[in-house]
């Protein structure tokens, strides 16, 4: 075999393990883009805690096969393609994209895929609309808090009826 198939199937088994282990990837066109606007798109996605790399459509085509997605996912792999991965957060990298693409209206959303389930555009959108972590986590304390007082009240107004006060 040659040496430039060994490097190819080397590239392709990284971009596969990269796939396997992400929470998030999204793909997206960069055409467009500065330099400085790049290295800023860049910037954001290392704080936050995001691999980002310019990939070839061909290598990514074959790294995803076997995951089931490739029927999905062929239609976007033309022009240039950029992929951002999360090993932790499932929503950073499409944060970090449609906020960047809302300043910049150069960088465009190809697809992504989410714990192992495909996104088109408008479900990488969606996914970057949702609170953060520790919104959701905070909203579902209120809840619980709210709850809890309620009950709080109920049981404290049986108390006060069974002992006779008002």
């Amino acid at each position: 075999m040659s040496k430039n198939f060994e490097v190819k199937k080397t590239v392709v088994a990284d971009i596969k393990d990269k796939f396997d282990r992400a929470k998030c990837v999204v793909l997206v066109d960069y055409r467009g883009l500065t330099v400085a606007e790049d290295t800023a798109l860049r910037n954001e996605f290392r704080k936050n805690g995001c691999e980002y790399a310019v990939l070839k459509n061909t290598m990514i085509d074959l790294a995803v096969k076997e995951q089931g997605w490739e029927g999905d996912m062929k239609p976007h792999l033309n022009g240039p393609t950029a992929v951002a991965f999360s090993y932790d957060d499932l929503v950073a990298p499409a944060k970090v994209v449609k906020t960047f693409m809302d300043k910049s209206k150069k960088l465009t959303i190809k697809c992504g895929v989410c714990d192992g389930d495909f996104l088109d555009e408008n479900g990488v959108k969606a996914l970057a609309d949702l609170p953060s972590k520790e919104v959701l986590i905070a909203k579902i304390m209120g809840s619980m808090m709210s709850a809890v007082s309620k009950f709080v009240y109920v049981v404290e107004a049986i108390r006060k009826q069974k002992a006779g006060e008002e």
